[in-house]
């Protein structure tokens, strides 16, 4: 749960609890935001106050009222304005006339509250200001931090997306005039590649999730006892489709019950993208063997296919973001060159360490070795 310092600046003390007793218990949320907001709110009666406060704590909102005694509330905000403050300010006046709306404005005031207001007229333009606010900083983070992963993500999603979704319309389009007969049948193929290439820009769509996710240290994680057979077991299962799709043979080696202290959803981001680049970089009739074993205080996983292979030179680029090895075997395979990025930041914070050892034309071999605290 995040937390919003406002600052309530009334000379009248009924206002003040007001403000207060409505926005004791409240809370904002909208489903672009990363969490939830409660309200701290500090009142104060003058404008000398309202001063002293900005100067010494950090506020985020400030409800202000133009007639005070003192230092006027237009005052107050031109102090805001002077010192920069990431401040959003909304005027609470009885005297809310065209002139002062229009000075306020250009003085930095993003909204008025009428008074006397309701506690539902309060808090739906809290809930406006608090997205406002949100959506403003978010845009200045964007501005100064990440210029070339976003641009890269917005190349990586127009390039990746532009292929599949050109594919299914055209499908689609052949379907919608019945070029290949009236009967469903006629079209399976088409289906079934249609929804092949579906799942490849939901995969996109998850590595992006990932990445970002990881990146901004947002990701939540629960760390808990595993049993690192069965959760592999799963993720083969689940990758059954895809294997048949490509005709490859995926065999498990694990006879012991392994355990390991980790959170399972990164385990299986893991052991997800050692497979589907198993898989996907294999030959027709390939096999992949994966297996995983205890040694000391240690736990190994070795995902091993019969695919393409890799030159030495392109084995130190593989966990770099945004990079694929590009060949005439690649060309046509999709992905957002970040999943063995995102394994490679995941071991990180396991202090765990990933080897490869590749041969072209005979495969590639991934070790990834995890040791128990």
């Amino acid at each position: 749960m995040g937390k919003l310092r406002l600052l309530v600046v009334d000379d009248e003390p009924g206002i003040r609890s007001g403000v207060v007793r409505i926005l004791e218990n409240f809370t904002v949320s909208y489903p672009f935001m990363d969490e939830d907001f409660e309200f701290h709110v500090t009142a104060v009666e003058s404008g000398e106050e309202a001063l002293d406060v900005l100067n010494q704590e950090s506020i985020d909102i400030v409800l202000l009222d133009n007639k005070l005694p003192g230092i006027q509330g237009i005052e107050v905000l031109e102090y805001i304005n002077k010192m920069e403050f990431d401040i959003v300010v909304v005027m609470i006046t009885s005297y809310a006339s065209l002139d002062l709306a229009v000075k306020a404005t250009r003085k930095g005031a993003y909204d008025f509250v009428p008074k006397p207001f309701t506690p539902k007229e309060l808090r739906a333009s809290i809930e406006t200001i608090t997205k406002q606010l949100f959506l403003r900083r978010m845009t200045t983070k964007l501005k100064t931090e990440g210029k070339q992963i976003r641009f890269q993500f917005l190349s990586v999603l127009s390039h990746e997306l532009k292929s599949p979704l050109n594919a299914i319309e055209g499908y689609l389009k052949l379907m919608q005039e019945k070029k290949n007969g009236e009967l469903i049948q006629d079209y399976m193929e088409m289906i079934d590649r249609s929804m092949f290439r579906v799942q490849g820009m939901r995969n996109l769509i998850l590595d992006m999730l990932d990445f970002t996710k990881i990146e901004s240290g947002k990701k939540n994680r629960t760390m808990e006892p595993l049993h690192i057979c069965e959760i592999t077991q799963q993720c083969i299962d689940s990758f059954q489709p895809l294997s048949i799709h490509k005709d490859v043979d995926i065999y498990l080696n694990c006879s012991e019950k392994i355990g390991l202290h980790a959170d399972k959803q990164e385990i299986e981001i893991v052991l997800n993208n050692l497979l589907s680049n198993a898989i996907k970089y294999n030959k027709q009739g390939g096999r992949v063997d994966v297996t995983v074993r205890k040694e000391d205080d240690r736990v190994i996983i070795i995902v091993e296919d019969t695919g393409i292979g890799m030159k030495p030179e392109d084995i130190d680029r593989l966990f770099k973001d945004f990079v694929r090895i590009k060949s005439e075997k690649t060309k046509h395979i999709s992905g957002s060159g970040l999943g063995l990025s995102i394994v490679k930041k995941i071991l990180d914070m396991y202090q765990a360490t990933i080897t490869v050892a590749s041969i072209p034309e005979k495969g590639s071999s991934f070790t990834v070795n995890f040791k128990e605290e």
